[in-house]
Parts: structure tokens; C-alpha cells; sequence
């Protein structure tokens, strides 16, 4: 979820009891900051398999730009860039 959204939907929901999905939902969307971002959001109902492990090499695979403060987690994932001949 991008950052800048989160704590303004946090302010949008507080003190609202999320008792259903839909009226989650309903207040992630109706969220907007002041510069004019708005969230877009939907209920994903599929089931995942927990537990999945990223092999090293996949991980080294990614682009991963991380930033000066908390780098560990701090980061942007950029494409990968294309170093075949096509």
C-alpha cells in the first residue's frame, strides 16, 4: 500500500469499528489527500498458499533500488532491464 495513503486512511476509518469487509472497503475508498491521491481498492477472495519460499537467486533477480534511511526496508522495485540482444 503506498505509504503516503496509509496514515490518511487510517485517519478516515478512526474510531468507525470495521466490522465487515464491504464497510472496509468502503472507507479505503473514500479516502483522499490533500495533494489529491485517491485509493482505489478491491476484496480479493482467493485463497493463497502460505508458506511459498523466494529462492536467493529470484530474490537477487529483482531490481531493488533501496533508499538512504532503513534501507531494509525502505525501497523501490524497478523493472527489470532487458540485457538480451532482442
Amino acid at each position: 500500500m503506498e505509504h503516503r495513503l496509509f496514515s490518511e486512511i487510517s485517519k478516515t476509518w478512526a474510531g468507525c469499528p470495521l466490522r465487515t469487509f464491504d464497510l472496509a472497503l468502503h472507507y479505503i475508498r473514500e479516502t483522499e489527500t490533500r495533494a489529491g491521491l485517491q485509493v482505489q481498492a478491491h476484496l480479493v477472495t482467493e485463497h493463497y498458499a502460505t508458506g511459498v519460499k523466494v529462492s536467493d537467486e529470484d530474490m537477487d533477480a529483482l531490481n531493488l533500488q533501496r533508499h538512504a534511511v532503513c534501507p531494509q526496508w525502505n525501497y523501490t522495485i524497478r523493472p527489470r532491464t532487458n540485457t538480451s540482444p532482442n
